[in-house]
């Protein structure tokens, strides 16, 4: 099921990113413990009256140098083509101006539904000074406070009224899965690589955004997948195509509807500091993970090469432990027929389910070898544990007290899991809860 869009557009310092983190909630200060996984504050996921859907800031996409009035348009640009529903935030402090107006303009040309938000309304005296805004002819205009949280609810209710029924998918055997990474990895090489294999195409498949064509093939096994386009989704010509922030907000789009993702690293060029970033959104999104390092003929390689570069991968990649790596070439085709083997064996370890009663002999043994912590003279004690989800495997563990679970000691635990089961590829979560 893919997840509908809002996008959030409106001139500068009407305090879209205020809204924005009002509407992300929680989810977005989120502080993750795992060095190395960023949080990229443009997208956000939210949730209303059960309704789960994402959240865009296209302000803070940037386009440097660029005139004030065309960042207004670009930015508005994006928000049509990405988003299902449109949030425009105006200023009641300021009332309406000429780049509202602008804004407005090409909002109203579009064929998405525009919420029209009035921010700054901070008290009730204020609530007039948002009947001016009825002249941009988008509808009702909402108070708002983004500050303190005034008719948050008013406006997520509007949001939500305009997606698009849910419909209820039966869980298939269909592994979806998407190729992320910089520009110049050999993304495209890769895909047509992988599809040019002796494989049958079944279908070519509309994705969630028009230009998006997703492509459905069936392995030598018999395995059906669905590559998630990524490649095809810029629009060429456009100025906001090689923003390193719009950039990323597509790969998180297609990491939203991926089962694993295959994180595509160039070996002649070796690790840089974006690779980290959309391989934490990978890990963070709970997916399963594949190292792909391509261009791997272009080396001068001796016995000791993939060896070394192993090490740099797993020194730049701490948190990625159990995903493995793939060396190959789209040029030459090395190793490429590995791929969907290694894609569907990760999927299978996304949805691997452990008994109860198997689990909690391993925990019992973990605890055995390495007994619970204590702080301030007060033990850690472990009940027991179950599996509470897949997709990724999620365990809770039933304590005395949460505290006392000190992050290493998870890690511990997710070591001895792991070393006791098969999950390579995928992300494990291990929640400790007190028992009531």
């Amino acid at each position: 099921m893919s997840i509908p869009t809002l996008a959030i557009v409106g001139r500068p310092n009407v305090g879209k990113s205020t809204l924005f983190n009002r509407l992300a909630g929680e989810r977005i200060s989120i502080v993750e413990d795992t060095p190395g996984v960023t949080r990229d504050r443009i997208y956000a996921h939210s949730e209303w009256l059960g309704r789960e859907f994402s959240i865009i800031d296209t302000g803070g996409i940037e386009m440097s140098d660029e005139p004030f009035m065309d960042q207004i348009k670009h930015q508005a640009e994006i928000a049509i083509e990405e988003a299902d529903v449109i949030l425009l935030v105006t200023s009641g402090r300021e009332g309406i101006t000429d780049a509202d107006e602008y804004v407005a303009k090409i909002l109203y040309k579009s064929d998405k539904p525009v919420i029209l938000a009035v921010n700054k309304v901070d008290n009730p005296e204020m609530r007039n000074d948002s009947y001016e805004f009825y002249a941009l002819g988008l509808g009702d205009p909402i108070p708002v406070s983004g500050s303190h949280g005034i008719g948050i609810g008013d406006v997520l209710d509007e949001v939500v009224k305009h997606f698009a029924p849910v419909t209820v998918e039966e869980e298939d055997d269909i592994i979806r899965f998407s190729l992320i990474g910089r520009p110049n990895v050999g993304k495209s090489s890769l895909i047509n690589a992988m599809l040019g294999e002796e494989r049958v195409i079944v279908s070519n498949i509309a994705g969630t955004t028009r230009d998006a064509i997703d492509t459905s093939f069936v392995s030598d096994t018999g395995q059906e997948f669905v590559m998630i386009d990524t490649a095809g989704m810029r629009k060429k010509g456009k100025v906001y195509e090689n923003t390193e922030k719009y950039s990323a907000m597509r790969s998180m789009r297609a990491i939203d509807r991926s089962d694993v993702v295959l994180v595509v690293l160039n070996a002649e060029e070796g690790i840089r500091e974006y690779d980290k970033r959309i391989a934490g959104f990978a890990h963070d999104a709970g997916k399963g993970i594949i190292l792909v390092v391509n261009k791997w003929d272009t080396l001068d390689k001796d016995n000791h090469t993939m060896k070394e570069f192993e090490e740099d991968i797993r020194k730049e990649f701490r948190y990625l432990d159990y995903a493995p790596i793939v060396y190959v070439s789209a040029k030459t085709k090395q190793r490429l027929h590995t791929l969907p083997d290694i894609i569907e064996t990760v999927s299978q370890n996304q949805r691997l389910r452990i008994p109860s009663s198997i689990l909690n002999d391993v925990i019992m043994d973990a605890v055995a070898i390495n007994p619970t912590p204590t702080d301030k003279g007060k033990r850690l004690k472990i009940f027991y544990a179950t599996q509470v989800a897949i997709k990724p495997p999620t365990f809770v563990v039933f304590v005395n007290e949460e505290e006392l679970m000190h992050f290493s000691y998870l890690r511990f635990l997710e070591n001895q899991i792991r070393r006791a089961f098969e999950f390579e590829g995928t992300p494990i979560r291990i929640i400790a809860r007190r028992r009531k």
